[in-house]
């Protein structure tokens, strides 16, 4: 099943649907029904299934079908095509995160055996690798249509360690409108490249107080919300004084500090370059978009946390400071941590891969969730 998954290329820039089509047809044929949730241009969809009967008490397995994408990365495999080596299975989404869910569904055939008394549902989203866009529409449906489950697993890579926190993530483009002119005329124009300049390094500053001031205790590393600024695109030429630059920044928060508050201190620090800059170009103009907005993990406790710590014999979970749908999942009334196979440090890499030794401990976690189903 990882083989069948990991050769479907769901780049997020790529429709899902075949890959989703192919699971629905797997569950049919073993008598299970599937509800798809497709985005507005019918390109992607949702899944979820139920396994068992539709009672409450019940677990829900979740799972991202859409990975990131294997451009200029210095692939030695064929990203789409699995090679066992080493004790390891190679591929792009081995690890991020479809051996998850394949092992999952390896598993139907079992659980109908098994006669489970409570269900199993599967819930695969598109689109979380570019902002956890997928996931609320199919989330919206588990509530009203599925029996209240008792905990929702998503199986992030995380070495099978029960997370019982990850940091929130916001993504934000800026626009900086400025005025063109030859650039012996800098009187005459308004540089968007040096305005962006100034306020990538405001984000950057804001960064540095967050981890001047970290808490020592905190669980995460690092410590403090983070601020990042990953693209930039702006300016015609090297003698034109630029009219536009745009850049894309994130914001990882701590469970419990508002991204908002940086967006405002960002937007006020714009708003005091804009008088300079009409005062030349009366047109010219700073704006933010919100691109994605995904919450939080927060450690709540709950049956999620003691059915995991159970399983897997530990007193207490980690947290990671990557965002995941499993604050979303929260923010709806769920229990839910991440526990999955495989570790992030392998994701997004050339030659991703996933230990064969943790497909065999995920197997065994989801055959015990099965026996305790079935009971």
């Amino acid at each position: 099943m990882i083989t069948k998954l990991v050769g479907f290329d769901t780049v997020s820039r790529n429709s899902n649907l075949q890959l989703i089509h192919y699971i629905r047809d797997y569950l049919a044929d073993h008598g299970v029904q599937s509800h798809l949730v497709g985005n507005a241009e019918g390109t992607k969809a949702n899944l979820f299934a139920t396994v068992g009967p539709n009672v409450e008490g019940g677990i829900v397995l979740s799972g991202h079908t859409d990975v990131v994408p294997v451009d200029g990365q210095p692939w030695t495999t064929d990203p789409f095509v699995i090679e066992q080596k080493d004790g390891r299975l190679y591929g792009r989404g081995t690890c991020d995160m479809k051996a998850f869910s394949a092992v999952a569904l390896s598993m139907v055939p079992d659980m109908l055996k098994k006669g489970l008394k409570r269900p199993v549902h599967f819930a695969l989203s598109y689109d979380e690798e570019i902002g956890c866009f997928g996931a609320p529409s199919m989330i919206e449906r588990l509530v009203t249509d599925i029996a209240k489950p008792s905990a929702v697993i998503v199986g992030e890579p995380t070495s099978m360690r029960p997370i019982v926190a990850h940091k929130g993530i916001a993504a934000l483009r800026t626009t900086v409108i400025g005025h063109e002119a030859h650039s012996s005329q800098v009187q005459r124009g308004v540089s968007a490249v040096t305005t962006a300049a100034r306020l990538i390094t405001f984000i950057d500053d804001m960064m540095a107080d967050n981890k001047a001031s970290a808490d020592p205790d905190c669980r995460f590393e690092p410590p403090y919300t983070t601020l990042h600024v990953g693209v930039v695109h702006g300016g015609t030429a090297i003698n034109i004084i630029s009219r536009e630059c745009s850049f894309i920044w994130d914001i990882r928060a701590l469970p419990g500090d508002d991204w908002r508050t940086y967006l405002d201190r960002f937007q006020h620090y714009a708003d005091t370059l804009l008088p300079a800059m009409r005062a030349i170009a009366p047109a010219a103009a700073i704006t933010t978009e919100i691109m994605a907005d995904a919450p939080p993990l927060q450690d709540k406790g709950g049956a999620a946390q003691e059915l995991i710590f159970k399983l897997c014999g530990h007193t207490q979970g980690d947290v990671v400071p990557y965002a995941a749908e499993a604050g979303q999942f929260q923010e709806r009334g769920f229990s839910v941590v991440l526990c999955g196979p495989g570790s992030i440090d392998q994701a997004h890499q050339p030659d991703e891969y996933i230990d064969i030794s943790q497909v065999t401990a995920c197997e065994k976690f989801l055959e015990d969730i099965t026996d305790q189903l079935s009971r």
